[in-house]
């Protein structure tokens, strides 16, 4: 645990004249001349989460609450998955630092290339499923039955969020600020066009469910939609210039744009059997605004993944640059999709939705007991492992694992919960730092 990391100082991150190579500062803590107003982290965390994938999460709940239960149900989970992105979203403002970056400092120089590889190679998976699923609907909604017509659609639409991840930060801001508001309107639109075939609020309040959920699972439902992708959080929130102002955009994003998603998907499935609002469009003939909801929406989000597993590949090869990673990732991702994996990965990548979420917790716990104070300083010498941390994660995911096994409680809930206690209880056992040459 106190063995040094040869070569691995602050040093080789950073151009000579002391200039960050990479200007979203993947691997070292962004200054303060960089960082953004509450209005920009706002936009591009509800850009996140606005995500037409979680309506089918929604489209489940539909079917089995009726409207009180179902609002209930979407509150308290909600506000379960905001408050733990929104602590993880506020180290990230207070450091300065990424996700995978952080792990350094829990699971030490060598343990966090664990984070970075269950995280990057999370990203790099939905990537390539959200790829190969942009191919086959708009094949399907034009009527292109062909393989190389749905292969050439995603090549296309890969390289664009490709660049657009390039581009970091600022690339999706711009996506998002231009897409987030019309998609919000199409949704809300759908939404009342739901209600009329239902007749109002009145009657979506008097249908009855056609299935059956339990309260625990309906929970694990709504958190599960982002828990995994919001303990990324801080890639986005390391950019703001305040702790609060971070707390406050992650609740606009994950709390209420994440809930708003679930409703919108609840209620399409009520009214017309169908979660997803692009299909719902297709079944309303209105194909041009489902190609563009699918487009907007999927454009950004997988945007969002590909920055992700830029700035996970830049922490696990200790490079000062995202880009490669970038475009390697999503080389990888459409091939995955091009070959079809796209059918068949949603269920292994839905098994990591246990194991990433006690990363977060351990980062939190370690980061109040350890380095709330000193806000884990750049260069500081760090063990190569933290057994201790370690053994912590690897309880947290079994119990976690387990809960899901025998249906006990809220499986990504409970790995969070006991990752931060019991990290939080064994700080005083675990290396702060190490003699040497090793650098944050």
């Amino acid at each position: 645990m106190s063995a040094a990391a040869p070569g691995s100082g602050a040093a080789d991150l950073t151009e000579d004249a002391g200039r960050p190579v990479d200007p979203d500062y993947p691997v070292t803590p962004v200054p303060a001349h960089a960082r953004k107003g509450f209005f920009s982290l706002a936009v591009v965390l509800l850009g996140f989460t606005v995500f037409t994938p979680t309506m089918l999460a929604g489209a489940a709940l539909g079917k089995s609450f009726g409207l009180t239960d179902l609002l209930l149900i979407i509150l308290i989970g909600s506000l379960v998955l905001g408050g733990y992105v929104a602590v993880l979203g506020w180290i990230g403002a207070r450091t300065g630092l990424t996700t995978v970056v952080m792990a350094r400092y829990t699971l030490g120089t060598g343990g966090s290339k664990l984070a970075s590889i269950l995280l990057g190679g999370t990203q790099i998976g939905w990537y390539g499923v959200v790829v190969g699923t942009i191919g086959d609907l708009t094949a399907q909604a034009l009527g292109w039955d062909s393989y190389p017509a749905r292969a050439a659609i995603m090549i296309v639409v890969s390289a664009l969020m490709c660049v657009t991840a390039c581009y970091g930060y600022r690339g999706m801001y711009w996506v998002s600020l231009v897409s987030t508001p019309l998609i919000l309107i199409l949704a809300f639109w759908v939404m009342f066009r739901s209600l009329d075939e239902v007749g109002g609020w009145a009657g979506l309040a008097a249908i009855h469910p056609t299935a059956t959920m339990t309260l625990a699972t309906a929970v694990t439902t709504v958190v599960g939609t982002f828990v995994s992708a919001g303990t990324q959080a801080p890639n986005w929130t390391r950019f703001g210039r305040t702790g609060t102002q971070a707390v406050l955009a992650c609740v606009i994003g994950f709390l209420i744009g994440n809930g708003l998603m679930i409703f919108f998907g609840a209620i399409g499935a009520i009214a017309f059997d169908e979660g997803d609002f692009v299909l719902v469009l297709f079944n309303l003939g209105l194909v041009g605004w489902g190609l563009f909801l699918l487009f907007g929406n999927l454009w950004k989000s997988n945007a969002d993944a590909a920055y992700a597993f830029g700035v996970a590949g830049a922490e696990l090869f200790r490079r000062p640059r995202k880009v490669p990673f970038v475009i390697a990732g999503s080389v990888i991702g459409t091939g995955l999709a091009l070959i079809g994996v796209h059918e068949h990965l949603p269920q292994y990548l839905g098994l990591l939705g246990t194991f990433i979420p006690p990363l977060g917790g351990i980062i939190v716990g370690d980061y109040l007991a350890r380095w709330r104070r000193t806000q884990m300083p750049e260069g500081e010498p760090l063990p190569v492992v933290n057994l201790v941390n370690l053994g912590v994660y690897v309880v947290a995911s079994a119990l976690a694992w387990l809960s899901g096994q025998y249906g006990i409680g809220i499986p990504p809930v409970i790995g969070i919960l006991a990752a931060l206690i019991l990290s939080f209880a064994l700080a005083r056992f675990s290396p702060r730092r190490t003699t040497g040459s090793a650098r944050a």
